[in-house]
């Protein structure tokens, strides 16, 4: 049965005795509205999500044996629940797993205009900490699952999909765990990320839809300077403030080498309709291949997070008192590289750049490589015709995104992966992480629309 959409429920009435009934609402506004309510930042852990979860797959017909609750161990808070809908019995194709991350970053309620932990729907938008991120998908993915279990479908390939917990802290308690404990999900021939990719409207008007290849990949170094100190009053040129300080100061003038994955000149080569002038021509010169243009484009922050590793200072501390020389002097670097760079090569570019044999670096959160997952017929093919099924004239593109997700784990293993979001944002409103975050009302069952008919085509007859 298909599920009614909340924004056509809400105009339905029943006639009896001339009292308008309550509108209908849909699994995916119901599973929203439960999830914000929970606390699931990693202090609160993912237990009670996870528990809500599994009770609406059961109600809905799942059988106890296709759910699995799993614990990490060391992190008996960080929950797990795999969901499997099972294929028709001799399928040979490998299933297809979602990662679907439940957790979601701090808010401070005396930050927020509303609590930030439970829906709050008004002047056209739902509002709540994982609104966006990813709260949502995760809701639009159930909707879809129990929408196809109700309709008896019997799909191609398993579809398997893993609600779980730390990505916002880097995942390797989450799906890096989840992936090593449970043998069938390194078994898996595809992997789709809600969480990642996805479409855009740009000044009110929906602009393209993007399905995430690559991401970029976070590592994080300490650079430190120690020496003996003194007395301020005898100060000495040896100074660890004023060592680290140089060294920063040549890092922020110093741009990494400009690089152009497949990925990023199929993005620009299709983004350029949407620009004019000197700036289209530099698009569709990038989309090419030029390595000038794409230093002209980088001008712009995003742009340049596009075509070349960054590294930057996020944190800075030094010294120990008032009247002492500095004993110590620390900052915290914080990179994104490129698909194919390495952690050893950008360390060795740092110290070079920094210029300074007094500074020592060292790996504080290490890489954890994300290959990039290349954009095939078959994968671009299948994307166009289940979002042109909805909006028919609207650009399809792969994307590299500048932050990470769980989809290093499955690509690091040589499965590929591909970032599928199904919430459209505004792009000069996109709160994710931040205070009031929230999505546009309408939008949310266009998402779970969107979800199922992904899901119905990567699993069916001719799926990639």
């Amino acid at each position: 049965m298909r599920t009614i959409s909340w924004a056509a429920a809400a105009a339905l009435m029943v006639l009896a005795g001339g009292v308008e009934a309550a509108p209908v609402e849909s699994v995916t506004h119901q599973v929203l509205r439960d999830l914000l309510a929970i606390d699931t930042t990693y202090e609160k852990g993912t237990v009670a999500a996870v528990d809500l979860l599994k009770a609406r797959f059961l109600a809905a017909g799942f059988k106890a044996d296709d759910l699995a609750v799993l614990a990490n161990p060391n992190h008996l808070n960080q929950s797990n629940l795999i969901v499997r809908l099972r294929a028709k019995p001799g399928a040979a194709v490998k299933p297809v797993l979602y990662l679907c991350h439940l957790d979601v970053v701090a808010a401070k309620p005396e930050d927020w205009t509303l609590p930030p932990f439970q829906m709050t729907e008004k002047d056209g938008y739902i509002y709540g900490r994982g609104s966006l991120d990813m709260k949502s998908e995760d809701a639009a993915i159930v909707a879809a699952l129990i929408r196809l279990k109700s309709e008896g479908y019997a799909p191609a390939r398993d579809i398997i999909v893993a609600f779980s917990p730390d990505e916002e802290a880097g995942g390797a308690e989450g799906v890096g765990w989840l992936m090593g404990a449970v043998p069938e999900l390194r078994q898996v021939g595809l992997v789709l990320n809600p969480d990642a990719g996805g479409g855009l409207f740009v000044g009110g008007v929906r602009t393209y839809y993007g399905f995430q290849t690559s991401e970029k990949v976070y590592v994080s170094f300490q650079a430190e300077v120690t020496n003996k100190g003194g007395h301020s009053s005898l100060p000495r040129p040896d100074n660890a403030i004023y060592s680290l300080a140089g060294g920063l100061t040549r890092l922020g003038a110093y741009r990494f080498p400009t690089r152009l994955t497949p990925t990023v000149k199929a993005y620009y080569a299709t983004l350029a309709q949407f620009s004019s002038g000197q700036h289209k021509t530099d698009m569709e010169l990038v989309g090419r291949g030029d390595l000038a243009a794409a230093d002209r484009l980088s001008a712009d922050p995003g742009d340049n997070a596009q075509v070349r590793t960054t590294c930057v200072a996020t944190m800075l501390e030094g010294g120990h008192a008032d009247n002492a020389l500095p004993q110590r002097a620390r900052a915290t670097i914080q990179c994104r590289m490129l698909p194919g760079d390495t952690q050893a090569q950008i360390q060795a570019e740092l110290a070079r750049v920094m210029a300074d044999p007094d500074i020592h670096l060292t790996p504080t959160i290490p890489a954890t490589p994300s290959p990039e997952s290349p954009p095939t017929p078959a994968i671009t093919n299948t994307v166009t015709k289940v979002v042109h099924s909805m909006w028919p004239t609207l650009p399809i593109t792969p994307s590299m995104d500048a932050g990470a997700s769980d989809s290093k784990y499955p690509r690091n293993l040589g499965i590929p992966a591909y970032g599928v979001s199904a919430v459209f944002p505004d792009a000069d409103d996109i709160r994710a992480h931040g205070r009031d975050e929230r999505i546009v009302a309408s939008r949310l069952e266009e998402a779970g629309e969107l979800a199922y008919r992904f899901m119905k085509a990567f699993s069916g007859p001719g799926a990639p």
